[in-house]
């Protein structure tokens, strides 16, 4: 086997090494971070380089509404719902594209639900579900992948009727009993 000799390096020429580098990182950070990101052009090669241009727009972003939608207002409302003994039915919100719904409902009693959405202007009876069960509460939110009447349809399988407790917030408006 061969002894190989690998130069080791000393001490000193590390810290030379360990100095020009910080000194270049000092250099970069002066003549084109500072410039391009918050706008602080010491040496003045940002205006040259043209980076101050970037730190000059504006960082609020612009809120845009699309005509037609956005003009559903905020709101939180609080139902009791009854589902009648061996029947169901369906209770709606209409929703924009993309809106948001939280709720949370509970009942006396465990019930079979079918949380699901029907576009809008949809003659086919196409919907799509965000979820069924059989629960006695739930509570979460939905983001809805299109405009339309969003909500539950409930079956009280049981021979006594149930009662449900509904709280929902959002930008909505209530369609209710279907």
């Amino acid at each position: 086997m061969e002894d190989l000799d690998q130069p080791v390096q000393s001490i000193v020429n590390l810290l030379k090494a360990l100095a020009v580098s910080l000194l270049i990182a000092i250099a970069v950070f002066v003549t084109i971070v500072l410039p391009a990101e918050f706008g602080i052009d010491i040496t003045g090669t940002g205006s040259m380089l043209g980076l101050n241009a970037l730190s000059a727009e504006d960082n609020n972003p612009e809120i845009i509404s699309r005509p037609g939608e956005g003009d559903l207002v905020f709101r939180q409302d609080e139902i009791e719902i009854l589902i009648p003994a061996n029947d169901g039915l369906e209770y709606k919100f209409f929703l924009d594209m993309h809106s948001n719904l939280t709720y949370e409902w509970g009942s006396t009693s465990s019930l079979y639900f079918d949380m699901h959405g029907e576009p809008e202007g949809d003659t086919s009876g196409y919907f799509e579900s965000y979820g069924a069960a059989t629960v006695d509460e739930m509570s979460g939110s939905v983001t809805v992948p299109f405009a339309g009447s969003h909500g539950w349809y409930w079956r009280n399988d049981s021979d006594k009727d149930i009662s449900i407790s509904l709280k929902t917030l959002g930008n909505y408006d209530v369609i209710g009993y279907r």
